[in-house]
């Protein structure tokens, strides 16, 4: 059985930077460690990590106190977003209800998914029978759970987006979803972002 541990990210701070470069706000940091006391108790083979400033810290106490090997892996990033208005209740509804929709320069729900069970299914491949730490994001982790749920859908996502971290297990028998289980999350409000 192989098991990867996802990290959806902590609260970031919006205020200064970019989709790819947001830190964690001062809350956020101090909101990853009760993620990383959960999560010390695991003994990880490797760490995996979409490559945006939020997901590393927000896995960083994990990866510093086992010493593990850390690869980012661009295909783990969040959707790419148009910005103004992407983030709207409307456009979240439009997009779990029709996969192939985006907003103008923005990136499909199934675009995302795609790469990110890509990155997925070659973490499966690669570390057969052992356990992954993967730092990941909203929109991203609720793709890939509708890959291997399909009635993960608009509700389901509306459930979590604004659980900053977020730590699931996903059991796998090869490419094989057996099961899963929802380790730890704090209740941050989402503020457009994700």
């Amino acid at each position: 059985m192989t098991q990867l541990y996802f990290v959806r990210h902590a609260q970031p701070d919006y205020r200064q930077g970019n989709n790819r470069s947001f830190s964690l706000s001062e809350e956020g940091m101090s909101d990853r460690m009760g993620a990383a006391e959960i999560l010390d108790k695991v003994r990880f083979d490797i760490a995996v990590s979409s490559p945006y400033a939020r997901s590393l810290e927000t896995i960083e106490p994990v990866v510093s106190a086992q010493g593990l090997k850390l690869i980012t892996d661009e295909r783990l990033r969040e959707r790419d977003n148009a910005g103004g208005g992407s983030n709207s209740q409307e456009m979240f509804r439009r997009r779990w209800a029709d996969f192939d929709f985006h907003e103008e320069g923005g990136e499909s729900l199934r675009s995302t998914q795609q790469r990110n069970i890509d990155a997925v299914f070659d973490i499966l491949d690669a570390y057969e029978s052992r356990t992954v730490l993967v730092g990941t994001h909203g929109t991203a982790l609720s793709t890939i759970i509708n890959y291997f749920r399909p009635d993960f859908l608009y509700d389901s996502f509306m459930r979590i987006i604004d659980f900053m971290p977020y730590v699931l297990r996903m059991d796998f028998e090869e490419r094989e979803l057996i099961g899963t289980e929802e380790l730890f999350f704090i209740k941050k409000e989402f503020h457009g972002v994700k």
